[in-house]
């Protein structure tokens, strides 16, 4: 059973701290050097905690909310297109890593759009396996892009191009989630006019 009662919940607090974190993780990109490139990642990594926590926590606390439903994939969006933004702008995202990149970002939106459409009509779209592994995917990609230095390894220790093939296993996994979604919301998406 869920209850809209209590906005301010344990759950919904660390979906808002999840959203504070971003302004510290991205001012961590204006520092040169491994240590900042580490304090980066760290947080993070405990942003990506909570990501878990907080819905573990809000079923088995019976504290779901229509607050929480809505902020907490804002809030994985804005964190990820956060960063993706930042590591383009360091130049950690080389060419081959700055499609899959796009193609994250467009369909983010993209499946945005439609939740919030259909949202309106009480229509829900829920989460598939596939999406789950494609975070698994981007919450590799990204720390490891966070602590890459293109170019200044031999080719086998990239850490870019790791970070780049991951960030590729989770584009294509975009793409196949989103054409899913929308195939799956499409059909509420008749003009009533017609």
């Amino acid at each position: 059973m869920t209850t809209d009662k209590k906005k301010i919940n344990i759950p919904n607090l660390l979906t808002i701290g999840r959203i504070w974190a971003i302004p510290l993780i991205v001012a961590t990109f204006f520092f040169n050097g491994p240590v900042s490139a580490w304090i980066g990642v760290i947080l993070f990594a405990l942003a990506g905690i909570t990501d878990y926590m907080d819905g573990y926590l809000a079923r088995h606390l019976n504290q779901l909310s229509a607050f929480g439903r809505v902020l907490d994939p804002i809030a994985d969006k804005l964190l990820v297109g956060a960063i993706l933004l930042m590591l383009a702008y360091t130049g950690r995202l080389e060419v081959f890593a700055i499609i899959p990149a796009v193609i994250i970002m467009c369909r983010e939106i993209l499946v945005s759009g439609l939740r919030e459409f259909l949202a309106e009509i009480k229509v829900g779209l829920p989460v598939t396996k596939l999406a789950k592994w494609k975070t698994t995917f981007q919450m590799i990609a990204i720390p490891v892009l966070m602590v890459s230095k293109p170019g200044e390894a031999p080719a086998f220790l990239h850490l870019d191009w790791v970070g780049a093939i991951a960030l590729w296993f989770a584009a294509i996994m975009t793409v196949i989630t989103g054409y899913d979604y929308w195939k799956s919301g499409s059909k509420y998406l008749k003009d009533e006019g017609k």
